[in-house]
């Protein structure tokens, strides 16, 4: 039974789509059959052939060596670099919950871990038309727990504080945070970390540098905050 973990950000360019590469890799390393997925990517180019290439997914295959086809890794991929419910507005192809969840469960056929990748934060819209979804829609839909992914400087307190209880107000379990471009030392960014659990109660489970390679968490303990799935 294939087992999965959402990942969410405080925002956007936090980091996220590398720390999730860095998980997915640290999974992949550990000898867990592991995987990647994101519902709707924007901000794409085109590749050789004419089709739209999903930037961030081909960005956790390279950096995870996961030999995952790129095609499996997300359903919804649009050019124009804006929340996805505006960028399918612009160019067409909102997303369904049901393809999501069709495309989702494909790849845990064939994966026994899947990491699933946001867009932007918690608050995300991904459709607003004739149907309203969220980002968090799709974590319910897929039944997920949650890590949050946030930058460790200035502000981060409250970007944490506010996805955490945001996600707890929907009942979405969040297993731990993870602190991106963190300086070892730093009295602030420390501080920062010590006040996220303080103030949450989840506990900042990785410090991540510029550059690392790896992700300084156990790999089983990593396996273990992934859930497994109720409808695959």
């Amino acid at each position: 039974m294939s087992r999965g973990l959402f990942i969410t950000g405080t925002g956007t360019d936090v980091g996220k789509t590398y720390v999730t590469a860095l998980i997915v890799r640290k999974l992949c390393e550990a000898g867990f059959h592991a995987a990647y997925f994101k519902a709707a990517v924007s901000g794409n180019d085109y590749g050789t052939n004419g089709n739209l290439i999903p930037g961030d997914a081909q960005w956790v295959r390279q950096i995870s060596g996961i030999p995952q086809p790129l095609e499996t890794m997300c359903p919804y991929i649009y050019e124009t670099a804006v929340s996805p419910h505006l960028a399918s507005r612009l160019e067409g192809n909102p997303v369904s919950l049901e393809r999501v969840r069709m495309c989702y469960e494909q790849v845990c056929a064939s994966h026994d871990y899947v990491t699933v990748e946001g867009s932007g934060g918690i608050v995300c819209p991904i459709r607003y038309d004739s149907q309203h979804i969220l980002l968090e829609d799709i974590v319910k839909t897929l039944q997920l727990p949650c890590l949050i992914v946030a930058d460790a400087g200035l502000g981060t307190i409250n970007h944490v504080v506010l996805t955490a209880e945001y996600l707890k107000n929907r009942n979405i379990p969040v297993h731990g945070i993870i602190l991106n471009h963190f300086h070892p030392g730093d009295t602030m960014e420390e501080d920062n970390r010590f006040m996220c659990t303080e103030l949450t109660g989840i506990p900042v489970l990785a410090c991540v540098e510029d550059g690392a390679e790896a992700l300084n968490i156990d790999a089983d303990f990593l396996a273990s905050l992934y859930k497994e799935g109720e409808s695959v």
